[in-house]
């Protein structure tokens, strides 16, 4: 049934039955939009890929290695592993205490030994093993039984006394290859602060490395020995 016409002079519904009869629309494209049927679509199967030229072009130039001739890669320098793992300054700070004994303080190793005379600050000793008084003589027991190396040690302290010698340096070994106690080094100390010689001593200590380390001992001299006068006071 047709819709009754209108007075009006525009009728839009007048074609709409013949549109719904047909079943379909024209619409027009929308500017720069084909139709779908218009578009450019490839078909077809796709075309295959040539692997093995593709290899030849990415192998091109490449040398096959004579067996026998294959070389480790090289390892990374230490320079690179420690700037990746943030540790240059630990890494340089080791180097150079294995190569110049550089930050080793012998004063912090259970081998380090120092002492005081009479009424003497403990400050003295520390800066006889910092080297800050000159040594003037030295004396070297090794290779000496004890017997041999205490008869050495008072010639040679009652010469440097005489001398006016402030300074001293006892070279005796670090002792560590005698099953206990270093043996040398113990009577040394043992010298030192015990008997006739301990009146005689300001101060003493380990040495630098540069001068023995804890296998020689620094000692440091009066001109004039602690009276008994000076004990009591």
């Amino acid at each position: 049934m047709k819709p009754p016409k209108s007075d009006l002079g525009f009728q839009p519904f007048e074609n709409l039955d013949k549109l719904l009869r047909k079943k379909s629309v024209d619409v027009a494209p929308l500017p720069g939009n084909p139709r779908r049927e218009e578009r450019n679509y490839q078909t077809g199967p796709v075309p295959a890929v040539d692997e093995e030229r593709i290899f030849r072009e990415a192998m091109e130039g490449v040398k096959t290695l004579r067996e026998g001739k294959y070389v480790e890669p090289a390892p990374p320098s230490i320079d690179e592993v420690t700037r990746k793992n943030g540790k240059d300054e630990d890494l340089e700070m080791l180097t150079n205490l294995v190569k110049y004994g550089e930050g080793f303080v012998i004063s912090d190793t259970p081998e380090y030994i120092e002492g005081t005379g009479y009424r003497v600050r403990p400050e003295i000793a520390r800066r006889l093993h910092r080297g800050e008084f000159s040594i003037q003589a030295h004396i070297d027991l090794h290779g000496m039984n004890v017997g041999e190396a205490e008869a050495a040690f008072e010639d040679f302290l009652r010469d440097s006394i005489d001398r006016g010698r402030k300074g001293i340096l006892v070279i005796h070994g670090r002792g560590l290859s005698s099953p206990a106690e270093p043996v040398l080094k113990t009577k040394v100390v043992k010298w030192l602060t015990t008997g006739p010689w301990r009146k005689w001593v300001t101060a003493y200590s380990s040495a630098r490395s540069c001068d023995g380390g804890t296998g020689a001992t620094y000692v440091m001299l009066r001109h004039r020995p602690v009276t008994k006068r000076q004990k009591k006071t």
